[in-house]
């Protein structure tokens, strides 16, 4: 457990924990640095939860108790904080460089908690899947499914079959006829929608497979997937869809790609000539 990174741990865990433990969670994600100095009194009242709660949140991610969890806190924290250095809110008083700066080096560090936790064996399970498949259904919700389509788009010049699908009952009533040949590829930052809930037990219904790209491995969608991709990047809870989370998950839509492309070898010279042509045409 020592050599676990904590927010790592909180990540994971994040949907086995009790709504009083969420809470514990969530401000220890987002307080990193205040945390690691706090007693177990100081952190409950912050959160609003009984000091017990503290400390079965503790043991509930492997901790024999509080200090030893401060301990990691900080282990943790001490990690991160050369990568970190320039990334926080935006001010008023920021100049335009240091806006740039920050957004820079929070997109970067969005891409490098993505690499750090990408299981190989996971994407080469569903580059498989995806090479296999006859139809692969691109879906999300809201910016989700912005990246789901911008995924069908990127994914297509490798191979036909991928299909983005938008409104979200077109999507059940798509879900609803898929075949054991199908994939599903579905994004969610949380993994914990019920639209999301909906279509991947649709699809299993009907045997066909399906993919996630979520943040949360042990969230409700995770549970229903048959593969899990993670993307890396922490969103605060005001920062519904920010770039960050959409670059991480970019990044392993291009690791999908490529090593699609690895794959096809050949085909994929032969299909790329055969797009080059077809949109030639439409520049001027």
């Amino acid at each position: 457990m020592s050599h676990t990174n904590v927010f790592e741990k909180i990540d994971q865990e994040y949907y086995q924990l009790t709504a009083a433990e969420r809470k514990v969670g969530d401000y220890i994600r987002y307080q990193r640095t205040r945390t690691q100095y706090m007693s177990i009194s100081e952190l409950a009242e912050e959160c609003g939860v009984a000091d017990a709660t503290i400390s079965r949140f503790c043991r509930r991610l492997g901790y024999k108790g509080y200090n030893a969890f401060k301990l990691a806190i900080a282990n943790s924290t001490g990690k991160t904080t050369e990568q970190t250095a320039t990334t926080g809110d935006i001010t008023p008083q920021d100049s335009v460089e240091e806006l740039c700066q920050k957004l820079y080096t929070a997109n970067v560090e969005a891409m490098r908690q993505t690499l750090e936790v990408i299981a190989p064996e996971a994407i080469a399970q569903a580059v498989e899947m995806l090479h296999q498949a006859k139809f692969v259904y691109c879906m999300g919700q809201g910016g989700s499914m912005i990246l789901a389509q911008e995924a069908a788009h990127a994914l297509s010049t490798a191979k036909q079959g991928f299909v983005p699908v938008w409104d979200s009952h077109i999507q059940a009533m798509t879900a609803a006829q898929m075949t054991p040949d199908d994939v599903g590829l579905i994004f969610s930052y949380s993994g914990a929608t019920k639209d999301l809930e909906d279509i991947l037990t649709l699809i299993h219904s009907c045997g066909a497979t399906s993919v996630l790209i979520t943040a949360f491995p042990k969230s409700p969608g995770a549970a229903l997937a048959d593969v899990v991709l993670r993307c890396g990047a922490k969103e605060g809870p005001l920062q519904v869809g920010s770039i960050g989370a959409r670059i991480a998950q970019l990044f392993l839509v291009d690791v999908l790609f490529q090593e699609l492309i690895r794959r096809r070898g050949e085909i994929y010279d032969e299909r790329r000539d055969v797009i080059a042509n077809a949109v030639a045409d439409k520049h001027l």
